[in-house]
């Protein structure tokens, strides 16, 4: 499907020419202004995660026009690559526009393709934080996530690498991923969190419970896999006969949806293409109706 919101070229003057900005703005941490809609940059790497990106070019393509359609939250991880992410963030655009946030993460060791070993050991998370701090050339991260709980290693080590780190001045605001409510409380009597990132789409919302905590202690909440499985995007689906009606793509009307759902929502959709990126991107000017806001809704 063709949208009819394709995003503006470069040049042109206006508010369109940085839809990200019409996401609206959150405040992360109570003092990084960001716009709601990111950019997660897992996908810019190699065939399962893993290695170096197909067309380096494009990849590098892909961050330089995020940020000039406005994203100014870019999310990584060390074990993206790994640490191939990271690197290709710093070589597309370091030095940093003022304003741009980089959030990565922690806590995870990569064997191989598509294999994914958890270690929350504290020396492992420490020299992971020095490696991000290193490959993107940053004094301090703005938003550090701790990727998985590690159930081998006591909760209070892992949180409590993350607080020194942030008494260090390596890190400024700490963020969570894939955690149940409690275990986010459990955490902030430990060291202060801003954050939370677990799996949520239109048709995946079993975290429902977390996303709802966020709102009401105001932290945000970015949804990893915002479009959900493909066939949520087929053509019988609830999301593509609204897209249909609104002359725009079933994944726009997906990120549309995450934007109204909650105010404290960051949905941070990747790719690897600018083409997909610039529609991803033109989500934020669609205007969803409450009727079709709630057929989705329902239908999940």
């Amino acid at each position: 499907m063709t949208s009819s919101l394709g995003a503006q070229p470069a040049g042109n003057a206006g508010l369109d020419t940085r839809p990200a900005a019409r996401s609206g703005t959150f405040l992360l941490g109570g003092d990084l202004p960001v716009h709601r809609l990111g950019f997660g940059a897992m996908r810019l790497t190699g065939k399962g995660i893993w290695g170096e990106p197909r067309d380096a070019r494009e990849a590098i393509a892909v961050l330089r026009r995020a940020v000039e359609l406005g994203v100014n939250l870019i999310d990584t991880a060390d074990s993206y690559g790994p640490e191939v992410s990271e690197r290709l963030i710093a070589e597309a655009l370091y030095p940093y526009p003022q304003g741009l946030v980089i959030a990565t993460k922690a806590g995870f060791q990569r064997p191989g393709p598509d294999q994914w070993k958890t270690n929350g050991r504290p020396e492992h998370l420490r020299a992971s934080c020095e490696g991000s701090l290193r490959r993107l050339k940053l004094e301090r991260i703005d938003l550090y996530q701790l990727h998985r709980i590690d159930p081998k290693v006591p909760f209070a080590d892992q949180l409590g690498t993350f607080r020194r780190l942030q008494e260090e001045g390596k890190v400024r605001h700490v963020g969570l991923s894939e955690v149940s409510v409690s275990e986010i409380e459990r955490a902030r009597k430990i060291v202060p969190i801003v954050s939370v990132q677990n799996r949520y789409s239109p048709t995946d919302r079993q975290h429902e419970g977390v996303l709802d905590h966020c709102e009401r202690e105001k932290m945000a909440f970015l949804p990893w896999y915002p479009l959900g499985a493909g066939a949520a995007l087929r053509s019988s689906s609830p999301l593509a006969r609204v897209a249909a009606r609104l002359h725009a793509t079933p994944a726009q009307v997906a990120l549309a949806w995450l934007l109204r759902r909650s105010p404290v929502m960051l949905p941070i959709p990747g790719t690897s293409s600018v083409k997909h990126l610039e529609e991803n991107v033109a989500a934020a000017l669609l205007e969803l109706p409450t009727g079709d806001f709630e057929e989705i809704a329902r239908a999940s």
